[in-house]
């Protein structure tokens, strides 16, 4: 099954390009109405339902999905385009959305043909959002066992993003010593979300922990074909970790675009040339200008590598089982580098912006500080430290990324 619709020698067709345009058209809308109130839904920090609707409402949720089901046909370097769009409003809401992309992938690396068409058509035609239960640190981790002719699942996981609002839930767990993928419908019995996200950023992402108490599991939730145990994961498969890892990099840098954006225009309105400066506008003072024209530099440059990344993941993606162990690699290393340096510039400008705007800027109304708390948040998700070192290990020794789910 084909998520688009291509010529053969994989360039867009008029209509693939037109929907691609069309779904950032849409995404532009809903990120310019989270702009407007996200300072005050940053502060309110409630359960992000009604931005997932407005994703819903703009037809959001079932972009990466084919067109005969009800999607638009882009494939998974365009959906995360969409990502970094949203971000430029509220990253939050790009975080969550980023990470449902990821999710709703994941039956088309792990599980069967059938697995996946099902999944897809219900993605397209009910619109669901996906919520995740997959960061392997935290909490007892979650083990599923055998019950009869059924599974059970226990276990407790710390992090899980959009989980207690999400209609369909993308598990990992361990199963007789091995991991499995899991699509579980929200609502079964003995899921817990504990409701303890209170962190200064990410606010808005639901990413409190969950717990699950004897939850049933049937088969067919499980993805992949039996035996579900000895096998080992193929390089293609193996992708699954940088489609989390180009969700983070296009968050970071939507979310550094945007900031920068919001902190210009606040700049042209409201600040004030420094009284010693001899000028009438701040937007004329050299100082400014010069660091204007350095983060606008440094945002460029990380978004044409994150434009890199995807393009290097897609490649990769659409090569399919055929992939070697080293076409993994280039594509895993494309993205780190692309995470090392979103993360810095994204950090740089997120810290930097008052130094545009003044001391006004810093008024807590504005809510300007949400950009770096938000950044700073998620940046130390995993390290970027170890995507250096990684980067670095590939380019001297040609030594690959050892697998997990941070690499």
């Amino acid at each position: 099954m084909t998520t688009t619709e291509h010529r053969p020698d994989g360039a867009l067709t008029d209509d693939d390009s037109t929907r691609f345009a069309d779904a950032l058209r849409r995404a532009d809308l809903v990120a310019a109405e989270l702009r407007a109130t996200a300072a005050e839904r940053d502060r309110a920090n409630a359960a992000p339902l009604a931005e997932i609707d407005l994703l819903r409402t703009h037809d959001l949720l079932q972009v990466g999905e084919p067109v005969e089901f009800g999607g638009d046909g882009l494939n998974y370097a365009q959906a995360q385009q969409i990502t970094r769009r949203i971000a430029r409003g509220d990253t939050s809401i790009a975080h969550l959305l980023g990470y449902h992309y990821a999710q709703q992938r994941i039956p088309h690396l792990f599980g069967t043909p059938e697995q996946a068409e099902a999944l897809s058509r219900r993605n397209a035609e009910e619109k669901l959002f996906w919520g995740g239960v997959q960061n392997p640190r935290g909490g007892a981790g979650l083990e599923l066992t055998r019950d009869g002719d059924g599974f059970r699942l226990n276990g407790r996981r710390t992090f899980a993003s959009g989980a207690s609002v999400a209609d369909q839930l993308s598990v990992t767990a361990a199963f007789e010593g091995d991991l499995v993928f899991l699509s579980l419908p929200a609502g079964l019995d003995g899921f817990t979300p504990l409701g303890d996200w209170d962190n200064i950023g990410q606010r808005l992402t639901d990413s409190g922990g969950v717990e699950f108490r004897d939850t049933p599991v049937t088969r067919d939730q499980i993805l992949g074909a039996d035996p579900l145990t000895g096998r080992e994961l193929s390089p293609y498969q193996q992708l699954v970790t940088p489609h989390w890892q180009l969700a983070f990099v296009d968050f970071y840098i939507g979310t550094a675009q945007g900031a920068l954006e919001e902190a210009l225009d606040w700049t042209r309105l409201h600040a004030a040339a420094w009284e010693t400066s001899g000028l009438e506008s701040a937007s004329d003072d050299p100082y400014i200008l010069e660091l204007v024209g350095e983060l606008q530099a440094q945002v460029t440059a990380a978004a044409l590598l994150a434009d890199r990344a995807g393009d290097a993941l897609q490649a990769a993606l659409d090569t399919g089982e055929a992939l070697t162990a080293e076409g993994r690699a280039e594509a895993a290393i494309a993205i780190a580098e692309a995470k090392y340096l979103t993360t810095k510039v994204s950090l740089e400008v997120a810290s930097r912006l008052f130094e545009i705007q003044g001391a006004r800027a810093t008024t807590s109304a504005y809510g300007f500080d949400r950009h770096w708390r938000n950044l700073r948040t998620h940046t130390v998700h995993d390290p970027v430290a170890y995507k250096a070192r990684e980067i670095g290990d590939w380019v001297l020794n040609r030594r690959a990324p050892q697998f997990s789910l941070y690499s």
